[in-house]
């Protein structure tokens, strides 16, 4: 009777909970490298850093390349970011479709590999 009740939650509430950790395990990673902010930031100055034109042409081009400049370092670094969350969203994306694809035979693992123990 125990083993009945096993199977039927592993191959139905175990399963389907499996499913629910993946996506909440993606959507702990959007949340931790902030995913939605720096999208909606990407073209922001880095660290908020802008210089106010002066008086004169010259000040004003000179505040013009300064705030270009760091607009360019905080689009650069937030695209870093974007693109380390987007490859660690796909490992666990990989990951954690291999385990669901794996999720039915690991019930089966443990005796095999005992039998394939003993025979060898």
């Amino acid at each position: 009777m125990l083993m009945a009740a096993f199977f039927k939650w592993w191959y139905g509430e175990g399963w389907l909970l499996q499913v629910h950790k993946l996506q909440l395990r993606l959507r702990e990673v959007s949340q931790v490298f902030s995913v939605r902010i720096l999208l909606r930031t990407l073209f922001a100055p880095w660290r908020r850093i802008v210089t106010a034109p002066g008086k004169g042409l010259d000040a004003h081009i000179h505040a013009a390349i300064d705030n270009a400049v760091g607009r360019f370092i905080g689009f650069l670094v937030r695209l870093v970011v974007l693109f380390t969350a987007g490859i660690t969203t796909v490992a666990l994306l990989l990951a954690g479709l291999v385990q669901l694809l794996l999720w039915p035979v690991l019930p089966f693992a443990a005796p095999a590999l005992l039998i394939l123990g003993v025979i060898r």
